[in-house]
């Protein structure tokens, strides 16, 4: 595994947004190697956090870089999608902030076994607990049809050659040479899209993109989460949430806007169905991007949004 220094993500903006030197007890969502929890914690002495990670090495790495804060900080070896749950069965029903950062963490893009990154050569897994009972990239490129995969590359990755990229997939699986690694994959699809000139992103991207958040089923669990955690918000509790693609910051966006409110169903639609409700308050009024002296100092913040919103009385 790679020691490479992990940083945080719009660490000051999303600190700011929390406000935890007022005290109180947070919860980090997508603890990572732990940068925002720290920050927290540092902020304020009466300031506690419980962490979520559904990676195990997460959780170990977090777990020493967090050891001086002692019993200030919990740490839970679960998705942020069993908030609910989990904070249930620790018999707390109020939290002071939410913070949830989408991104995958440098801890997995970084370890070449995990299969994230077309940088190194390694099996395409890709999923973001190892450990967990479910299809692996390769599995799920070897299970659908062409059609369907297709339909995900394009969905989830935003892929305007994704109909090229399958095919040329599923032509290697029927040659009896099929695609199993990062490298493997990455130049497939290298050769399956036209090439730009001064090109500054991997063509594999958007393909590697699609994968990942099929395999891990991402962007599901998102709405649900939000609600969940807005739930357990008191009056002017905040919740703060980065993602790093247009498709989570929709999810994010749209959801923010219906606990403000604001229908978002169509326009076409005479009677409101979405089930709008004034809970929060919207504090970006535009998404917060990274500053252009961050993107340098750290190029994965580069396509990163913050999204902020504070809960509103009863």
């Amino acid at each position: 595994m790679s020691d490479t220094t992990h940083v945080s993500v719009l660490l000051k903006e999303s600190i700011e947004f929390l406000e935890p030197e007022k005290g109180g007890l947070f919860v980090d969502a997508t603890l990572g190697m732990g940068g925002h929890t720290e920050a927290i914690l540092e902020s304020s002495n009466d300031a506690r956090v419980i962490g979520f990670d559904q990676d195990p090495a997460a959780i170990h790495y977090a777990a020493k870089r967090l050891q001086r804060f002692g019993e200030r900080v919990t740490l839970i070896n679960e998705n942020f999608s069993e908030l609910k749950v989990a904070l249930g069965r620790l018999g707390i029903n109020e939290v002071t902030g939410v913070l949830a950062d989408l991104g995958v963490s440098s801890l997995q893009l970084d370890d070449a076994e995990r299969g994230f990154s077309f940088r190194s050569e390694a099996l395409l897994d890709m999923r973001m607990n190892p450990e967990a009972e479910i299809e692996t990239a390769y599995e799920l490129m070897e299970r659908l049809e062409e059609e369907a995969l297709a339909n995900v590359i394009f969905e989830f990755g935003e892929e305007r050659f994704s109909r090229r990229i399958a095919r040329r997939i599923k032509e290697a699986q029927k040659s009896g040479n099929p695609v199993r690694t990062t490298t493997e994959l990455a130049d497939l699809v290298r050769r399956s899209v036209p090439k730009k000139k001064n090109e500054r992103v991997h063509p594999a991207t958007k393909t590697f993109q699609a994968l990942r958040i099929a395999v891990n089923g991402e962007l599901t669990i998102i709405e649900n989460f939000i609600v969940d955690a807005v739930g357990f918000l008191p009056q002017d509790g905040r919740i703060a949430i980065i993602s790093f693609h247009s498709l989570e910051d929709r999810i994010v966006k749209r959801v923010f806007q219906k606990l403000s409110g604001k229908c978002t169903c169509p326009v076409r639609i005479p009677v409101c169905i979405c089930g709008a409700r004034r809970e929060l308050r919207i504090l970006t009024k535009r998404p917060v991007a990274p500053t252009e002296s961050e993107q340098i100092a750290n190029p994965r913040s580069r396509s990163a949004k913050l999204r902020a919103a504070c809960k509103l009385g009863s």
